[in-house]
């Protein structure tokens, strides 16, 4: 009897834990879609340089990585670099080709990497998203190229002399 029991609770503990975890993973699906969204919208606004806009979507604290190796800026230093930019309308055009999305385990922190059509061709966006005050911003934002296998012997050849300066800087 007291098999049956503990065979008993432990059915009723996993299926619990199941419904519990596909109603996570439906709230989960919610958010997956407002963090795509927003994403497409924050994509958008660079795209029609629409400054405000733009950066409405990022944390008051909050930092951009761009793709050169000293492209590092905290929000404002960010939008004092961009701002020249936007005011030419000479901004960026980036679509999500494929985006992956995952969740604290409380939901209010996410995390995301995507590939990106761009005038640079494929890149990736990458970066933790946080929900505050009932809106996903920005935390953090990595751009980076990328670079097919095949052709990094020829890539890294015209890097080199830039980033051998860099490296040295940086030991130093």
């Amino acid at each position: 009897m007291k098999k049956l029991l503990t065979i008993h609770t432990l059915i009723l503990f996993l299926f619990g834990f199941s419904v519990l975890s596909a109603q996570s993973k439906k709230g989960f699906e919610k958010e997956k879609t407002e963090i795509g969204a927003m994403l497409d919208a924050f994509n958008t606004a660079a795209a029609k340089a629409d400054y405000t806009a733009y950066f409405n979507y990022f944390a008051d604290e909050s930092t951009f990585i761009g793709t050169d190796a000293t492209e590092i800026w905290n929000k404002k230093e960010f939008m004092v670099w961009a701002k020249p930019h936007f005011d030419k309308k000479k901004t960026w055009n980036f679509t999500s080709l494929k985006r992956n999305i995952y969740f604290s385990n409380d939901g209010k922190l996410a995390w995301f990497d995507e590939l990106l059509d761009t005038q640079m061709k494929i890149c990736r966006g990458s970066g933790v998203v946080e929900k505050i005050n009932g809106n996903w911003k920005v935390k953090q934002y990595v751009l980076s190229m990328t670079v097919p296998n095949e052709v990094v012997d020829k890539v890294v050849p015209e890097k080199a002399p830039i980033e051998d300066a860099l490296i040295q800087k940086l030991k130093s």
